[in-house]
């Protein structure tokens, strides 16, 4: 979707590219303070425990509530300044906003729930957002006969027809069952590939956030815990309470470099090296994204020779970090600036005298394709190359 362009509102500040959080308020017991700059680009999802304030948080951006304090600006726009007495209605902040229930008007059939999204007029756009989401079929129903995925596309639709700058999205699966959170899912991966708009997606889900996100907030008792890349965040100590030590894992991102000539695998390049996955229809050049657990990798001081295992990766040991259990390890790895971990015994580490500096072989035992533009490998992934 084409993203229209906006001018400066009640304010002379230089053009922005992010959206600038810089906010207090009270929330019963709960104090929610946030200073962020947020790329105007991507999905940065916000995660947290419930009631860590993070619909509290979107709510803000919406205008449905007031900050006690500070300052929100979208891009150029100021949509909230405490100092200088700005504060947009919701309707003049072009924000699309998808709640966990679809809100639908029930005496509306489909196609009536959208142009209402853009005013009642056939925009240039309709038809583009309707088969951006697959509602082609659905135009003449009424929400009472669609399902609960179906309900949430409807509302997206609606959300984006309304010619939105920043898209909000608050756990929009987290009424869905886990068969209609899998019907959705897809349209998402779709829908946050292809539209211009930046969009922030609330959810306590890790799978989701894999799935979707390019950024991540992580938010505890109204507080920052951590913001950034979703790989820099993934790898911080503000997600260790989330990622139990059997399920350690690293994101990374390789590119799309050829198709196998016999066989039905896909080859990644990282640090010009190969990793090949199950096949992918995309275009060479296209970048993609690894989820790798730490229990899915083994270490070999020497290049492993006539093994069935595929995906081999020359790499240089940072250090090694024991384990709670006392049994275990942690070997940190680094390629090309990206962080691989490995989970190995004492006796092995031992053993194979690993030590700061040295260089190894990884073995990665498991790579899957699991999203529109990426990779997420788990162990009980079907698809494997090993």
């Amino acid at each position: 979707m084409k993203q229209h362009s906006s001018t400066a509102e009640a304010t002379n500040q230089p053009v922005s590219s992010f959206l600038c959080l810089k906010l207090q308020q009270q929330l019963g017991v709960l104090r929610l303070q946030a200073e962020l700059e947020l790329p105007l680009k991507g999905v940065t999802a916000i995660f947290g425990r419930s009631g860590a304030g993070k619909s509290s948080l979107i709510n803000l951006v919406a205008g449905l509530s007031r900050p006690d304090c500070g300052l929100i600006s979208l891009g150029e726009r100021i949509l909230f300044d405490s100092e200088r007495g700005i504060n947009l209605k919701p309707e003049q902040r072009r924000v699309g906003y998808v709640f966990q229930d679809a809100r639908l008007f029930p005496h509306y059939r489909v196609k009536g729930n959208l142009l209402y999204g853009c005013g009642g007029r056939l925009s240039e756009s309709f038809m583009q957002v309707v088969k951006l989401l697959g509602l082609e079929s659905l135009l003449g129903r009424f929400p009472a006969t669609l399902s609960g995925g179906e309900r949430q596309r409807v509302a997206i639709g609606r959300a984006l027809l309304s010619q939105p700058d920043i898209l909000l999205m608050d756990e929009p699966l987290a009424s869905l069952d886990l068969p209609r959170k899998q019907e959705l899912l897809p349209w998402l991966e779709q829908l946050v590939a292809q539209i211009e708009i930046p969009v922030l997606y609330v959810s306590h889900s890790l799978d989701e956030i894999v799935q979707l996100a390019d950024h991540l907030v992580v938010l505890a008792d109204g507080q920052v815990q951590a913001a950034g890349a979703l790989a820099d965040v993934w790898h911080s100590e503000a997600m260790r309470p989330w990622v139990p030590v059997q399920q350690h894992s690293v994101l990374l991102r390789a590119t799309l470099s050829h198709q196998h000539a016999d066989y039905p695998l896909s080859c990644l390049k990282l640090a010009g090296q190969s990793l090949w996955i199950q096949a992918i229809d995309r275009p060479a050049g296209t970048v993609v994204r690894l989820r790798v657990h730490a229990s899915d990798i083994s270490i070999s001081c020497e290049k492993p020779e006539k093994t069935s295992i595929r995906n081999l990766l020359k790499v240089r040991i940072e250090h090694l970090q024991p384990l709670p259990d006392q049994q275990r390890v942690v070997v940190h790895t680094r390629l090309d600036g990206q962080l691989l971990l490995a989970h190995i015994t004492r006796w092995a580490a031992d053993e194979l005298a690993l030590l700061p500096g040295a260089e190894v072989w990884l073995q990665l035992k498991c790579l899957s394709l699991a999203g529109q533009d990426w990779v997420v490998p788990h162990p009980s992934a079907n698809a494997q190359c090993g």
